[in-house]
């Protein structure tokens, strides 16, 4: 399929011309990189947008539990929900399970929702690195609300921020106390703090926990996107459906504010402007990497470093002059 009958197929709501183009800009073939970045600026052109909300927390927490349950009341209020999972990649093998969409079978099954699993290929940051283009393509198909999944791996996954207008972090009943709560990384970036498991003997436990965290929340410095009473923590339970029209009614107050207050829109801008860098960064280790004379030295230099003939900062700088020499003979020979 060519691209602009792929793009008008999107713009139809195609859910299999979803899952093709995901898999398009997912590919790290030459061809299918100039198809995706083609595809990409057709349907940018359309200015759609949904509500991108990023999930995290620990393994255990029930993270997929959660988004099958508030992903069907979403559902039941009459919108359309795309979910990206991304599963971790094995550090030996490469490969991922893929369940989580096995786990949220009723929500696989309903025709207003779309579940893509996506391996992080040892990406860090806890998303897949075509994460963001799948979040466009996902908004470009109509849906209204986009929900992506991190690995879950902990303190250290905060990249899905760059993605999300509300970051959402869930806790399991007893996972710490207020020290743990004021910790920086994670915490610091998250918009909603949801104590899963809020049922049955956990209750009592999840709803201290819960005061734990709102106690931590209050010692954090207040960032200029928070609306007023935000970050804040509640409780909710994904088995019997306690909290979670009250979790999207805290999320509808949170987004309206920032609208209306012009944080939207900068922080929107923002992220564009961080994943351009991030592009950069790639294409120049793509560089590295896919050209045979510099794949050469970086394989000399790589083993000079392992044999401790050279250190990474001093090889690193001979790699990088390698390149602009490259650069420059390149446009001196066109100049000529």
């Amino acid at each position: 399929m060519d691209t602009a009958r792929l793009a008008q197929a999107l713009r139809d709501g195609d859910r299999r011309a979803l899952a093709r183009a995901i898999t398009l800009v997912e590919s790290t073939r030459p061809d299918h990189r100039a198809q995706a970045a083609a595809l990409l600026a057709e349907l940018a052109r359309d200015g759609r947008e949904a509500l991108r909300i990023g999930l995290s927390g620990t393994p255990g927490v029930g993270k997929s539990t959660f988004i099958e349950a508030f992903g069907m009341h979403l559902i039941g209020q009459g919108l359309r929900v795309a979910v990206l999972a991304v599963d971790p990649s094995s550090a030996r093998s490469g490969g991922s399970i893929l369940g989580d969409k096995t786990r949220m079978d009723r929500l696989a099954r309903d025709p207003g929702a779309f579940i893509r699993p996506s391996p992080s290929r040892a990406h860090l940051g806890g998303v897949a690195r075509r994460t963001r283009e799948a979040v466009a393509l996902c908004e470009a198909a109509g849906f209204d609300v986009v929900l992506i999944e991190t690995v879950g791996v902990g303190q250290s996954e905060t990249v899905v921020a760059e993605l999300s207008d509300v970051f959402v972090l869930l806790l399991a009943p007893a996972g710490g106390d207020e020290l743990q709560g004021v910790k920086r990384g994670i915490m610091e970036a998250a918009d909603l703090i949801l104590v899963n498991k809020a049922d049955g003997a956990l209750l009592e436990t999840a709803r201290r926990t819960r005061s734990d965290y709102a106690g931590a929340l209050r010692l954090l410095r207040r960032r200029p996107e928070d609306a007023p009473g935000f970050p804040r923590a509640l409780c909710v339970s994904a088995l019997s459906g306690d909290g979670l029209a009250e979790t999207w009614q805290e999320i509808g107050t949170l987004v309206a504010w920032r609208r209306a207050e012009s944080h939207w829109s900068r922080r929107r801008a923002a992220q564009a402007r961080h994943w351009f860098e991030e592009e950069v960064r790639e294409a120049l280790l793509s560089r590295l990497r896919d050209r045979p004379e510099m794949r050469a030295l970086m394989q000399a230099l790589g083993e000079a470093v392992a044999a401790g003939q050279r250190s990474p900062a001093d090889a690193a700088a001979e790699a990088l002059a390698a390149l602009d020499q490259a650069r420059a003979g390149r446009e001196g020979d066109r100049s000529a």
